[in-house]
Formats: structure tokens, sequence, C-alpha cells
């Protein structure tokens, strides 16, 4: 009689739904001490987008009026409209950029792309003068550029520096106490 494996395997794998709701449960549960996201860019995105939809689809409406000597149907109109979401979905994708701080690490979520680094890869954290965005020193003088952190929200930034400081010498110190 083949033994039945426990259900930590199920719950242990992201791809089941029991896994999923693990893994929010771990996240909503505190995994992450810190998590950062850019305020003012995101709302200048969503306000771009939304003109940019905006503008599309008034286009697209009235496309067909006036006589320019192009035959336009109602194709291009749909088309038009399409194209302008689409853009709009583009540009919402600037919105992604993502910081996480936390025992295990730091997870930076730039535009593409989750990178996962543990606290001995991790030399620090800077803000180089002129930059839009902090960067996470790595070791062998590497380094990751951070869009969550943004110069333009200025003392957000300067908050979630201090705090990411704060937290990069407690797990560091655990790690080599």
């Amino acid at each position: 009689m083949a033994e039945s494996k426990p259900d930590t395997d199920v719950a242990a794998n992201p791809y089941t739904d029991a896994g999923r709701e693990r893994a929010q449960a771990d996240s909503v549960a505190g995994e992450w001490d810190l998590e950062v996201r850019p305020h003012h860019a995101i709302v200048t995105v969503r306000i771009v987008a939304a003109v940019l939809a905006a503008i599309f689809v008034f286009g697209g409406i009235v496309l067909r009026q006036g006589s320019t000597g192009v035959n336009f149907r109602v194709s291009d109109q749909i088309g038009l409209a399409a194209f302008g979401l689409v853009l709009a979905g583009a540009v919402l994708t600037l919105t992604r950029p993502r910081v996480r701080v936390g025992k295990r690490g730091v997870m930076v979520r730039n535009i593409v792309g989750d990178n996962e680094f543990a606290w001995k890869d991790i030399r620090g954290i800077s803000f180089p003068d002129k930059k839009s965005w902090a960067r996470l020193e790595l070791a062998h003088d590497e380094y990751v550029p951070m869009m969550a952190i943004r110069s333009n929200d200025k003392m957000r930034a300067a908050e979630a520096m201090d705090r990411f400081r704060e937290l990069g010498a407690k797990y560091t110190g655990e790690s080599q106490g």
C-alpha cells in the first residue's frame, strides 16, 4: 500500500490553490517588515494612462466626422480606441516597482520580474547624486536599481532609506551573532 504524501507538500507548492493561499497568508502575516512603492510616480502614471486612453478613444469616436479625404471605417475607429487602451495598459506597467525587506533578505521588483537577494550578498543602499532612484549595493561592486524608492517622493524616500538601513543592521547583526 502506497503512503500518501503529507498535506505540507501541497501547501508548499505555489502552483496549487493551497500553496497560493499559504503564500498570501505568509505575506500578510508579516514575512516582510518593509514594503515600499513609489507614490508620486504612481499618481502621475495613472493620470498619463487615463489621458492617453481618453484621447485615443475620443479620436476613435470622432474619426469618421468631417471630410479629410480618407475613408475611415468602424474597424479603424475600434482599432484606434483599442490601440489607446493597449498603450495606456503599457504605461501602467510603470506602477509595478516595489521593494520588500524582511528576514529573508530584500526583494526588488522593477518593471519586469522580481529579484530576491539574501542579506549576505547585500553591502548597503545608496542614493547616488543626480539619480532618480536608489540602488541596492551588492557584493563584487554590483548594484541593482530600486525604482520604488524615488527622489521625487522626498520624505517618503528618506524614511524608506532609514527603515531599510535599520532592518539591514537588525538582520545582518542576527546572522553574524
